[in-house]
């Protein structure tokens, strides 16, 4: 199944932005640093950069993994004492936010539990990434957990016994978006709004309901979505580039 997803331009202040778009000023870090929200989850960055209201957190030394987020919603950031120091020259493996589990071995869960449900894993990625920002410890105010942030109620009918295990939970937040995608008959919209905020609900309103976290929410991961899906299209156009000149020079 290809998820079709529109873009939404709704303007929120927690939004992750083209490269490009914002002139920014580099603030470079030592080591690495953790960031406090307000919503109480913290964010482990590498470095960071300022751009008047809004500031982008860079989650590897690669600085492709990035959150763009306003400032007012960060009230301080430490120094990350269990991240080896940037110059004292040993190897940087990326970890999740908050977390020492390696980013690859989420990603890989990502990627198979995914393509199993039959979901594009980039948009599984980017429900992730609103829902929890990778930290397979994390526990919202209602009692949301992991890096799916299931309910418990929604984890035991799922068969889901550790929240907290990446796999685990990452199985079952991706056979719920499946049960979601075919209740709904492939509506992303409806699908995201009722992973946010109850099946129930979305019936009830005949869409999205008139709430501004799930409305939010919904255009925060189509947003993220297309972006990521757009950074990957120049990369596909050059290898197929190259593979059209490969079958010219062969056939001559």
């Amino acid at each position: 199944m290809v998820l079709q997803v529109l873009y939404n331009s709704r303007n929120v202040k927690l939004r992750i932005v083209q490269l490009g778009a914002l002139l920014l000023i580099a603030c470079s870090l030592q080591a690495a640093e953790l960031a406090h929200l307000r919503n109480g989850f913290t964010i482990r960055h590498v470095s960071r950069q300022m751009d008047g209201s809004n500031v982008r957190l860079f989650l590897d030394e690669s600085k492709s993994n990035y959150i763009d987020i306003a400032n007012a919603e960060i009230t301080g950031y430490e120094l990350d004492e269990s991240a080896p120091n940037a110059t004292s020259g040993a190897p940087s493996t990326p970890v999740s936010v908050a977390s020492g589990t390696p980013v690859a071995s989420i990603e890989d869960h990502v990627r198979s539990f995914s393509e199993k449900q039959q979901i594009d894993p980039e948009f599984v990625a980017s429900v992730i990434r609103q829902e929890s920002r990778f930290n397979p410890k994390a526990v919202s105010p209602k009692g949301a957990r992991g890096l799916m942030q299931l309910m418990p109620g929604t984890a035991q009918t799922l068969g889901v016994k550790d929240l907290f295990d990446p796999a685990a939970n990452i199985d079952g937040g991706t056979r719920y978006l499946h049960q979601l995608f075919e209740q709904y008959h492939g509506d992303t919209v409806k699908a995201l709004a009722a992973y946010n905020a109850g099946p129930q609900r979305v019936d009830r309103y005949k869409g999205v309901p008139p709430y501004r976290e799930t409305q939010q929410y919904v255009a925060n991961i189509i947003r993220d979505y297309n972006r990521h899906k757009a950074a990957q299209q120049p990369a596909k156009n050059q290898v197929q580039a190259k593979k059209s000149v490969r079958k010219s020079a062969e056939s001559r």
